[in-house]
């Protein structure tokens, strides 16, 4: 399985500090904001990435994550001229994607815990699976409707009037269809190639499985500052009852035994003196 991690977007919601760094290189707690969602990706076992980003940032984004080899994966990256929906992802990094089976995960969105994303990963057969989060604002979303058993039965993108409390959070897993569903859209009301639609699609197929996050989940959603200060506190507080770094993928591609124990030392080393060169020159034991 492949990855798409999208971090483009105007990023108006959290100006003016995206006059300075694009959203997700925004900081959340003690490190960059893309750190997470490439976290999620490394620590679910995919190790061919696309990153996806406008033309004025991708040159920051390849300066801080380099070609991936310091992860253990292979990072590619693509343009999005303009921010025309999610979707557009598919159509950008349509050679990319290939005929393999695709994660697209939001470059704003933060899983704080990888296993639900890794064992979807494990067990996707093919269609589309996407994960339901129960929140108090789903306008603020893509809701998912489901059944008594659990199923989808309809899905709505950012409803003023919500028929569920089941929010679909920023991360998504297609088999290699997805790139012809996308080529075929049209925009939406809001002028943009959207994700809902996508999965309305392979709703239509019977295709679609949505897996409920448990309640206590932490998927938090950093787009706005308010909700970017709340990211940072959670971080801390998990990373505090944890005693782990959440979001290090240096840790996180080790453990996985993408890099060698040499190498993480040589990129420790390459550090400033800093607390994340301490975090990871402890994890060397």
């Amino acid at each position: 399985m492949r990855g798409i991690l999208l971090a483009g977007g105007a990023g108006s919601r959290l100006y003016p500090l995206t006059l300075v760094a694009s959203k997700q290189l925004q900081p959340v707690y003690d490190k960059p904001m893309v750190y997470y969602p490439l976290t999620n990706l490394i620590e679910s076992g995919i190790r061919e990435i696309c990153l996806i980003s406008t033309p004025a940032d991708l040159p920051r984004f390849r300066e801080l994550l380099g070609d991936g080899s310091r992860f253990g994966v292979r990072l590619e990256y693509r343009e999005q001229a303009r921010p025309d929906g999610i979707a557009q992802a598919f159509r950008i990094a349509a050679d990319f994607v290939g005929d393999d089976p695709v994660v697209l995960i939001l470059g704003d969105n933060l899983l704080l815990d990888s296993e639900p994303l890794r064992e979807s990963v494990r067990r996707f057969a093919g269609g589309a699976t996407v994960f339901g989060l129960s929140v108090p604002d789903p306008e603020r979303y893509g809701v998912v409707e489901l059944d008594s058993a659990g199923n989808p039965v309809a899905l709505e993108e950012k409803p003023l009037n919500p028929r569920s409390e089941w929010a679909v959070p920023g991360i998504y897993l297609y088999d290699a269809s997805v790139v012809e569903i996308a080529r075929g859209m049209r925009p939406g009301p809001r002028g943009e190639l959207e994700i809902t639609d996508v999965n309305r699609e392979y709703l239509r197929r019977g295709q679609l499985t949505v897996r409920r996050l448990p309640p206590g989940t932490l998927c938090l959603d950093a787009g706005t500052s308010s909700s970017l200060h709340e990211a940072s506190v959670a971080v801390q507080k998990a990373e505090e009852a944890r005693g782990i770094r959440i979001g290090c993928p240096e840790l996180a591609a080790f453990r996985s035994g993408w890099i060698t124990r040499e190498t993480m030392a040589a990129v420790a080393a390459g550090m400033p003196r800093c607390e994340y060169r301490t975090h990871l020159e402890k994890s060397l034991g």
